[in-house]
């Protein structure tokens, strides 16, 4: 692999020390280098029952996780093997072997009955108090339950049943009132309404040698039954096909860079007394990779800006479309990689950063175009400037003389290429500095009478005036460029966050059926088994769920709805212009009037 993270062997990924929990420094590092997308597999179970042994064989190894054939747990904590994945080239399967339950060195187990307990699917309670078992449903993983040394034959009243069969016969619930029977139930129903999707395997007894199965990891396959091997293969190639990629709720997929802050999450969560809470954890987690996106973003709209753009512009419209391409790459780059950005804060906040960018490279354009338009102006004002010097326009005819020399030298600078934004005032600001020269060699020219001399001062005048309305036409286009460029920022900031919110409003459609059917499923169930008070107890909850089901597929859809006119209105600030701006346009427009 030249993945920068090859992992030879498992390690150790969260280290029990009498309940005291901590994240192994090298597991985070190892977890940290996989940007791929993760298929995590985790394996819990009664310590020393084969657990690390079905892991070894996922990692297609035939050692790694220690396998404990005494009374003494060999797996303390969670141990890790993160290798490629089989079937999927651009995902990294991670493997996570637990610390036995059950364990004789261990005074507190714990038992799916009590997950509610210790994890939180949302940070605010339900109006009863009570967590929403449903709420699992949405995150929790494929439930597949391996039954080790099986000798019983998959029958059912004497008809022939698969290994799934076999598993939902056994999650039956049993009528009774008794304490054992109602602990029982409990358990059955905890795992049928966490665990939508569930699968069974039956594995047969490896080997009937009690010395081979002691040293398991070391006997050849020949030597293990081969019915055994079989199930083993077909073991492996069910979680390899239909393992899913670990997703937030968002539809986000994980990252093993993005699993580590997750589990440093739970750890810290756990270490200071509180439970779990996957809502919290997420809104967490994406904090830190939503400012990572801003960044991201940024630092895209900066290079590809360079990168395109060849100061100075002809146009300041060139700047402007340069700037809206590059712009529409950086909030796709920021959608790509944000999620449940509340209140769109981090997209606020990549809007007033590309602003800030865009200012920036408006002024290096203007520095450069004055830079160059006045390295040109000096060698093309050359010759004029140095007969001025040598008082050739200091003659009877001198003032035509230098009238000819002063449009040459216009002339030429206007057919310079490319001298930016900023052309027209280094020019107006060269000539206004040459006017009382002009004058004066006008005055002194004894060739025209004074009244020559009176017309000749009006029409330079006029010329300037001239130049001047022409100057602030383009500052006015320029603004009016300006306003339509925030425009488009604003049309495209909103068609991305609709397009994502269109998306999370279908994950969430997505969610909700899937809540529904399972919800239906169990009613169904509980119906068949006998069970009618508790099916009708559910019809409440899934009409509510039918309900939120449909004022979610409405089209104007409240919660996007509201969510896109806060944005807007905040984005309108954000974009434009301060009041000065109107102030210059009015004033500008005052002034052509006036002249």
């Amino acid at each position: 692999m030249a993945s920068g993270w090859d992992m030879m062997a498992p390690i150790s990924l969260v280290e029990n020390d009498n309940e005291q929990l901590s994240v192994n420094q090298e597991a985070i590092e190892t977890l940290e280098k996989i940007s791929q997308p993760v298929v995590v597999v985790a394996i819990v179970g009664l310590y020393r029952t084969g657990k690390s042994y079905l892991m070894n064989r996922l990692a297609g190894q035939k050692h790694g996780f220690p396998l404990g054939s005494t009374v003494q747990s060999k797996t303390k904590g969670i141990w890790m093997w993160c290798v490629p994945h089989p079937f999927k080239s651009d995902h990294t399967l991670v493997l996570l072997d637990t610390e036995g339950l059950g364990d004789v060195e261990k005074s507190s187990p714990s038992y799916v009955t009590e997950l509610t307990k210790l994890i939180k699917a949302k940070s605010s309670p339900s109006p009863d108090g009570e967590e929403d078992c449903t709420e699992f449903v949405t995150f929790f993983p494929d439930f597949i339950w391996a039954v080790r040394d099986f000798t019983l034959e998959l029958k059912l009243n004497g008809h022939p049943i698969t290994e799934d069969q076999y598993l939902e016969n056994a999650l039956k619930l049993t009528k009774g009132k008794n304490m054992k029977v109602q602990t029982s139930n409990l358990c059955k129903e905890c795992i049928r309404e966490f665990f939508p999707t569930r699968k069974c395997f039956v594995f047969d007894r490896p080997t009937n040698d009690k010395e081979l199965l002691a040293d398991i990891e070391n006997v050849s396959e020949y030597q293990l039954n081969p019915k055994f091997q079989e199930q083993i293969k077909k073991f492996c190639s069910y979680i390899f096909t239909n393992a899913k990629t670990k997703t937030l709720r968002e539809g986000v997929l994980v990252t093993g860079n993005w699993l580590v802050k997750l589990v440093v999450i739970y750890v810290d969560t756990i270490n200071n007394g509180a439970v779990p809470c996957l809502e919290n954890a997420v809104t967490s987690l994406a904090h830190l990779e939503n400012s990572a996106a801003v960044q991201k973003a940024a630092d895209h709209y900066s290079e590809k800006m360079t990168q395109q753009l060849s100061l100075p512009t002809d146009t300041f419209q060139e700047l402007l479309e340069v700037h809206a391409a590059c712009e529409k790459e950086a909030i796709a780059i920021f959608m790509e990689r944000s999620f449940k950005d509340e209140n769109q804060e981090f997209q606020k906040n990549l809007v007033e950063i590309i602003k800030n960018k865009k200012e920036d490279f408006v002024l290096q354009n203007e520095e450069a175009s004055v830079k160059y338009c006045q390295v040109k102006l000096d060698e093309i004002s050359k010759t004029l400037m140095e007969s001025i010097s040598a008082g050739i326009f200091s003659v009877p005819g001198g003032y035509e003389l230098y009238r000819k020399a002063k449009e040459r030298f216009e002339q030429d600078y206007h057919q310079v290429p490319r001298k930016g934004v900023k052309a027209n005032e280094v020019l107006q600001s060269f000539l206004q500095s040459q006017a009382a020269l002009e004058k004066s060699i006008l005055q002194a020219d004894k060739a025209l009478t004074d009244g020559e001399k009176t017309v000749a001062e009006e029409r330079a005048r006029n010329e300037i005036a001239e130049k001047e309305r022409e100057l602030l036409k383009q500052k006015l286009q320029e603004q009016q460029q300006e306003m339509e460029a925030q425009k488009k920022s604003f049309q495209e900031n909103i068609a991305q966050l609709t397009e994502k919110l269109e998306k999370e409003k279908e994950n969430l459609l997505r969610e909700m059926n899937m809540m529904l059917e399972h919800k239906m499923k169990v009613q169904e169930t509980l119906l068949n088994e006998g069970f009618r008070e508790k099916s009708e107890l559910m019809s409440a909850e899934i009409n509510q769920l039918k309900n939120m089901i449909d004022d979610t597929k409405e089209k104007d859809t409240p919660w996007v709805t509201k969510a896109l006119d806060k944005f807007g209105d905040e984005l309108t600030s954000i974009l434009s212009s301060p009041a000065k701006l109107l102030g210059q346009i009015v004033k500008g427009i005052g002034s052509l009037f006036k002249k």
